[in-house]
């Protein structure tokens, strides 16, 4: 089992910039690949990022693409997802997940993950 708990969310204006990060216990994140999604009200989860095991395959979701960067450091067990230029239509629940990849691969489909957070909320003002 792998536990899973974001932080770092909070209000910002527009064009601000905020830093999440997801801390695993339970086992090493080395061997998952590692995902952000988010859940805006009235809306279904959607992808934001991934990145593989070992941080060398990324992927973005168009809309977050040059703007967010996923990044993740094996020793401490902890993954991050640096937000700029955040604008009002990013506002959400931001959810980190863990899937068991014996390839280096990173999926981006909400289904191939199997432990999630409880997410963190994101508010963006105009």
């Amino acid at each position: 089992q792998v536990q899973l708990v974001e932080s770092g969310g909070g209000l910002v204006q527009a064009g601000g910039s905020l830093r999440l990060s997801c801390a695993a216990s339970g086992r090493p994140l080395r061997w998952y690949a590692m995902g952000w999604f988010r859940q805006a009200p009235g809306k279904e989860r959607e992808f934001v990022a991934t990145i593989s095991w070992s941080g060398g395959s990324t992927y973005y979701a168009d809309s977050v693409k040059g703007r967010f960067t996923v990044s993740r450091d094996n020793a401490k067990n902890t993954v991050y997802l640096q937000m700029s230029t955040l604008q009002p239509e990013d506002t959400a629940v931001y959810y980190c997940a863990a899937d068991f990849e014996l390839s280096d691969t990173a999926p981006m489909t909400l289904g191939s993950y199997n432990y999630w957070g409880q997410g963190t909320q994101v508010t963006v003002s105009s």
